[in-house]
């Protein structure tokens, strides 16, 4: 799988263990930064990964900050991305199987290194189930064609 990873300086030993943990399971990492401790403005992240999701360059992105609001939040901007935060495997199970989720956003200050390798195992072995969620999603897939015809 070919993935994008990005985060914030209050992640970068995070990402870069989540970085080598992904390689190691044989995908592909597409690091857009940070690569050291100086202070950045998450939101320029988090839409760098989000337009590369939306244009399908990469079939999924994971973005890392302190909590994973922020970076959730400036995904969710980008239309016909659908991003989830996940500090626990369920919940990143289902941001793929009943949400389609390309993108999951977690914090590295919620969150330790080993509990984050099981999330992102989980949510990369997970895949959109289709079934009762369809009609969900298509009505999300709407509202962003809706908005994307107001510009």
């Amino acid at each position: 799988m070919n993935i994008i990873i990005g985060c914030d300086q209050n992640a970068l030993q995070l990402k870069n263990a989540i970085k080598e943990y992904i390689e190691g399971q044989g995908h592909t990492v597409d690091d857009v930064g940070v690569f050291t401790a100086e202070p950045v403005m998450y939101p320029d992240i988090a839409l760098k990964v989000a337009e590369d999701i939306a244009d399908g360059k990469h079939e999924r992105g994971i973005l890392i900050c302190g909590t994973g609001i922020g970076m959730a939040m400036v995904a969710n901007k980008v239309p016909g991305v659908r991003a989830a935060q996940a500090h626990d495997v369920y919940s990143a199970e289902r941001a793929r199987k009943s949400n389609d989720a390309q993108i999951l956003t977690f914090g590295a200050q919620i969150i330790g290194v080993e509990l984050a390798k099981k999330i992102v195992e989980a949510w990369l072995a997970s895949e959109f189930a289709g079934g009762r969620s369809a009609p969900k999603v298509d009505k999300i897939k709407a509202i962003d064609e809706r908005f994307r015809r107001r510009d």
